[in-house]
């Protein structure tokens, strides 16, 4: 657990605040009932003014970490409180892409009702899509493909997901992407 990032730089000449440990022990409880599930005491707080879109010193917002340890209730409060599905974390990750990773079809379907850009991919390359691919996610793939991800987007290395997944030996979703890739 670290410290909560800054939204914005300070001015020149002021000094940032030294945080105490029990605001640091409270920043890391928030973070904890996120990862945990806790979603009613997590509802509280954003309730009484937590703004939704903190970070941790990875970059891990409150739906990043709900998201991608498939806590589905406890990232439904958190979007229903404002929470931003696009803010990726500092390795350029976005919520939906965490669920695709940890292959929460929950998380996945609950990102994309609440307005997750099924393409997105934040401060990085990969989609939702490439990350399924990857790791033969054949009803991921096919949940994404069907909300309409483009099976020819390419990322930072030029790959599209069926070329990721064949590079991860994935089984079934090469030939998924290469038929979708066909009819589109």
């Amino acid at each position: 657990m670290g410290m909560m990032q800054p939204e914005t730089q300070n001015a020149p000449g002021l000094e940032r605040p030294e945080l105490d440990a029990e605001t640091l022990a409270f920043a890391g409880r928030v973070f904890q009932y996120a990862r945990m599930g806790h979603s009613e005491e997590l509802a509280e707080l954003l309730a009484q003014g937590l703004p939704a879109n903190i970070r941790n010193d990875k970059g891990d917002s409150l739906l990043m970490l709900a998201a991608y340890n498939g806590q589905v209730e406890t990232a439904r409060i958190i979007l229903d409180h404002g929470g931003d599905p696009e803010l990726s974390n500092d390795r350029g990750q976005t919520p939906l892409a965490g669920a695709a990773f940890k292959g929460d079809m929950a998380v996945v379907h609950l990102l994309l009702e609440k307005g997750a850009n099924v393409d997105g991919v934040g401060s990085g390359t990969r989609t939702a899509l490439m990350t399924a691919a990857m790791f033969d996610r054949t009803e991921m793939v096919e949940l994404l493909l069907e909300k309409g991800a483009d099976p020819d987007r390419r990322d930072g290395n030029g790959q599209n997901a069926a070329d990721l997944a064949r590079s991860m030996g994935a089984a079934g979703t090469p030939a998924q992407l290469d038929a979708a890739t066909r009819l589109a």
